[in-house]
């Protein structure tokens, strides 16, 4: 690598970790029992540690429903669990949502919201406190934004969706005021394509970061539905949002995008860290240590290698085959020390 050794030296730092989801072990699909849960998301935690990452979450494993595999629980375990929110829906709701131009990727809604929202059982702070006795490494815990939330549901109360999506920023202020975490993520996939809420959904997203005690970060990606984007979009269009945020780091797809883009993080605030996308979670194909390596390079020649705080997936691994999973972060590990001149 031509990284010269001060520049090795200011970026020491950059740790490895992942952005949430790991595949399912399918003993918890087949018998998804409380003690099972505990014994899948210790398989996470440990697969994490054995390929070296030093920031470790539990898979978002506690969100798993066998109703609801299509998005490993990053809609409906939320929806479903808030006070306000019907998860029984008509033809009629049904076909009301189809009727939207802008959801090509769902064809019903997650609920409709019929009254004012609320917490219900919504407990965010139990399944991070299980990750903390599983691990003596630091943690993260990811939730979903509120403005991808209130895209997903029938609003029938609000009638104004950036109401809605400050209402439930509320509710998830207050989860995130409980969860002990190193880091606490806002994942954030819809606004990618939908540039013009921007200034709206990062005043949504700034609400729930501000209940949070630990490191604050927000991801974005252009979605992993089926292994698929979903999103059509460019980070150009996203600086103004990104640099409204109150977060301590942005985590960003990166590896499956048009390396050119990367070109526009130069317009991010300075005051924001980066997590750095560097696996593509969208192959099947194993990265070499030099492939990330050099990925990483690349975008410390933008933002500055003293800004790449984290270097993670582009994405959650949750689609990905197991052994698929542990080889690309054992790869991440590698890559980063490879940059590093460690190996």
């Amino acid at each position: 690598m031509i990284t010269s050794v001060p520049e090795r030296a200011s970026a020491s730092a950059i740790l490895t970790t992942v952005v949430g989801s790991y595949p399912l072990p399918e003993w918890l699909r087949a018998y998804p029992t409380r003690d099972h849960l505990r014994d899948a998301t210790l398989v996470v935690v440990r697969a994490q540690e054995l390929a070296g990452i030093d920031v470790v979450a539990d898979g978002e494993l506690s969100r798993f429903d066998v109703n609801h595999p299509e998005t490993n629980g990053m809609i409906d375990y939320f929806t479903g669990q808030l006070d306000g929110v019907s998860a029984r829906l008509t033809q009629a709701d049904r076909a009301e949502f189809a009727g939207r131009t802008d959801m090509g990727y769902r064809v019903a809604p997650a609920g409709t919201v019929n009254g004012p929202i609320g917490p219900g059982t919504l407990d965010l702070a139990q399944p991070a406190a299980l990750l903390r006795t599983l691990t003596t490494r630091r943690t993260k815990f990811t939730l979903t934004s509120p403005y991808m939330l209130s895209r997903v549901l029938l609003d029938r109360s609000y009638g104004d969706r950036q109401a809605l999506a400050m209402a439930i920023g509320a509710v998830l202020r207050d989860q995130a005021a409980l969860i002990d975490a190193d880091i606490v993520q806002v994942d954030e996939a819809s606004l990618t394509g939908h540039p013009e809420d921007g200034k709206w959904a990062a005043e949504a997203i700034n609400q729930v970061l501000s209940g949070v005690r630990g490191q604050k970060a927000v991801h974005l990606c252009f979605g992993n539905y089926g292994g698929q984007t979903i999103q059509s979009g460019h980070y150009r269009k996203l600086i103004e949002f990104m640099n409204a945020l109150d977060a301590d780091h942005v985590v960003l797809e990166c590896a499956h995008r048009d390396p050119q883009e990367l070109e526009e993080l130069r317009g991010l605030s300075s005051r924001l860290g980066v997590g750095l996308g560097v696996i593509d979670v969208k192959s099947l194909v194993i990265e070499s240590a030099d492939e990330v390596a050099r990925r990483i390079e690349r975008g410390a020649a933008i933002v500055g290698v003293e800004r790449i705080r984290y270097v993670n997936p582009d994405c959650g691994l949750w689609m990905l085959p197991r052994s698929v999973a542990d080889s690309k972060l054992r790869a991440l590990v590698a890559g980063r020390d490879r940059f590093l001149g460690r190996a």
